[in-house]
Formats: C-alpha cells, sequence, structure tokens
C-alpha cells in the first residue's frame, strides 16, 4: 500500500510505501495529484519517504511507476528521497538525469529537513 499525504497550501505531496508497490498504487497517487496540478499548475515538491526501498510487487507495478514518472517529473519542483535504503543515493546522483525536478537525498529521519528544502526558494 502507498500512503499519499497531499499538502495543498505548500503543494507538497509525501508519498510513503508500506510494502511493495502496487500498480493500483500509482492510478491512486494520479487520482489526488493530478486534480491538484490541473488546478495549481505545479507541485512545489514531492518526498518519497520509506526507511528501505519495498520493490515493486510485479512487473506491471514497475510499468505503472515509470508512466507515473513520465507523466509528472516535468510539474514537480523538487523531489525528497527520505530514506535510509542506497536507493537513496543513487537516485540523487542518477535521477537528476531523468527527471526535470531538482533531486535530493535524505536520511529517514531527517523529513523534516526535506520539508525545508523544498520550501526553500
Amino acid at each position: 500500500m502507498l500512503s499519499i499525504t497531499l499538502d495543498k497550501e505548500e503543494a507538497i505531496v509525501t508519498l510513503e510505501p508500506d510494502g511493495p508497490l502496487k500498480e493500483e498504487d500509482f492510478e491512486t497517487a494520479v487520482k489526488v495529484i493530478d486534480p491538484f496540478i490541473a488546478e495549481h499548475g505545479k507541485l512545489s515538491g514531492l518526498i518519497i519517504a520509506a526507511e528501505s526501498f519495498p520493490g515493486w510487487d510485479d512487473f506491471s507495478a514497475l510499468a505503472e511507476h515509470l508512466k507515473f514518472i513520465k507523466n509528472h517529473h516535468k510539474k514537480v519542483k523538487k523531489l525528497a528521497f527520505v530514506t535510509d535504503s542506497p536507493i537513496g543515493i543513487f537516485a540523487e546522483k542518477i535521477g537528476s538525469h531523468f527527471v526535470a525536478a531538482e533531486v535530493k537525498e535524505f536520511p529517514y529521519a531527517q523529513r523534516k529537513e526535506a520539508r525545508e528544502w523544498i520550501l526553500t526558494k
């Protein structure tokens, strides 16, 4: 399951996976995020918070994840990976080559710092 929290005032979405990601998780995220983007044009930031990376339930979940990235990366100003997983460092180093958002990794205990980073101009 993927917990999705939209802070409308700050235009920040927090995604928190609890187990392997499923295709339906991204479909639900689209239903929450897209109406906000349609009304406001962009998100200030997206926080992906997971102590460790849970992986995907199956190939269709991975495909839906890639589709989600493709359709949303230009509509997010900053992307914060809040994790103790090595994938966070990988995402910061490699992700910036594939997404328009500014990408930064934070240790899992630094969610507040990630949010503050998103809110800086």
